[in-house]
């Protein structure tokens, strides 16, 4: 760590610890930074209140575009895998977005990899879930934490708990010396911090959703309050927050990708942060990201509904009606389906179900995927959904 800078900040304090040598594996003495709890106030620049403000109208049109929707909750599937596969990527559990979005037809024994992303899910939709005036409580975020490492070589012995042990960042192979950075050490402290974290979500300074977001996401983050998948919970509460605040009524944002793409900087502006105290900075870094993050997904989910629109076109064109067409409009969110689920979906027998795939297949809006379902039947996928999504 660079102790010099941190020593200095006006945020944090150094705080001396023992703890094994991730390299040697050898007893050493090392240090922990320790943030003090987010104020109340801070003070931005005139071009970083652009930034929050942009950033929120970008917000603003997403939903406004999700609310043009009959069913938005069809579009929620691909935008949590989307940002399920990058949040993970982010934290180097790589699995193709394809893959992702096929993994529940097609697989039984899931990759390692694509555990961890479909899991990332399974948090969300548990988050999701919660009414908007249940309090957020330390036991609520360790059933998050242990929803996405369930299953996993990250499900160590204090999963879904507050960490019970140190842990480094950045030191892979490396002597402690060389850490980027390590966060509080277990015990009260790191607990009183979170708890404090949370009163402080709970009853927010009188700032924009945008900054709330922007300071909570650092503190989680530094914090580092979970032995594994503090990275991807982190980023998960960031939409949590926006929708709590209510910006955005349905989540269709996707803010990892953006992060994704400036990894390195997305790291050192926290750090930056931890070490200079520099709030404008880091909010005007990261409501550049949301904003930019908004305006994607607004993209995404027009593209899609417009996708839609056409697909139902071809239907209609073809002069089919009935199973076929909720079908071929439903694909924007389920890209792979397979005769059983068809069936189930839409309440078909198991030849009317082949009928309406058949139907979408004539007029090239299914083909066949390679894949087979765990009982063996044919899955089928929708390249024109898959190119949007995957674009």
């Amino acid at each position: 760590m660079d102790l010099e800078r941190l020593t200095a900040s006006p945020i944090g304090t150094v705080v001396p610890l023992r703890l094994p040598d991730p390299l040697t594996r050898k007893t050493v003495d090392g240090h922990a930074f320790l943030p003090e709890p987010l104020p109340v106030e801070v003070q931005l620049s005139t071009s970083t209140w652009t930034t929050v403000n942009r950033a929120t109208a970008s917000l603003a049109r997403l939903d406004g575009t999700a609310r043009l929707i009959p069913n938005p909750g069809l579009l929620r599937r691909p935008a949590l895998r989307r940002e399920a596969q990058s949040t993970s990527a982010l934290e180097g559990t790589y699995a193709p977005i394809a893959d992702v979005l096929a993994a529940d037809q097609a697989q039984t024994d899931l990759p390692a990899a694509l555990r961890e992303v479909l899991n990332f899910e399974q948090m969300a939709e548990l988050a999701f879930s919660w009414p908007d005036d249940r309090r957020l409580t330390i036991s609520m975020l360790g059933d998050l934490q242990q929803t996405l490492v369930t299953g996993t070589a990250s499900e160590l012995g204090d999963a879904g708990q507050i960490r019970n042990r140190v842990v480094v960042i950045g030191s892979r192979g490396r002597p402690l010396a060389d850490a980027r950075f390590v966060p509080p050490p277990p015990g009260d402290q790191l607990r009183s911090g979170v708890e404090a974290l949370l009163d402080w979500i709970e009853t927010p300074p009188e700032l924009p959703t945008v900054v709330q977001a922007a300071m909570a996401h650092y503190q989680f983050e530094t914090l580092h309050p979970y032995s594994d998948g503090n990275g991807r919970l982190g980023r998960l509460l960031v939409i949590v927050q926006l929708l709590r605040g209510a910006i955005i009524r349905e989540p269709l944002l996707v803010v990892s990708p953006w992060f994704e793409a400036r990894r390195t900087a997305y790291q050192d502006e926290l750090l930056d942060l931890s070490c200079t105290g520099d709030w404008d900075r880091w909010i005007a870094f990261f409501a550049e990201g949301v904003a930019a993050s908004a305006e994607e997904s607004r993209s995404k989910v027009e593209g899609l509904l417009g996708l839609q629109t056409d697909l139902r076109a071809r239907v209609h064109a073809a002069g089919k009606r009935g199973a076929a067409e909720r079908l071929a409009a439903d694909l924007v969110g389920r890209p792979y389906v397979s005769r059983p689920e068809v069936a189930r979906l839409y309440e078909l027998s198991g030849q009317g179900a082949a009928n309406a795939i058949q139907a979408l297949q004539a007029v090239g809006i299914l083909e066949p995927s390679g894949f087979r379902t765990p009982a063996g039947a044919e899955v089928f996928r929708a390249p024109d959904v898959l190119t949007l999504l995957t674009s």
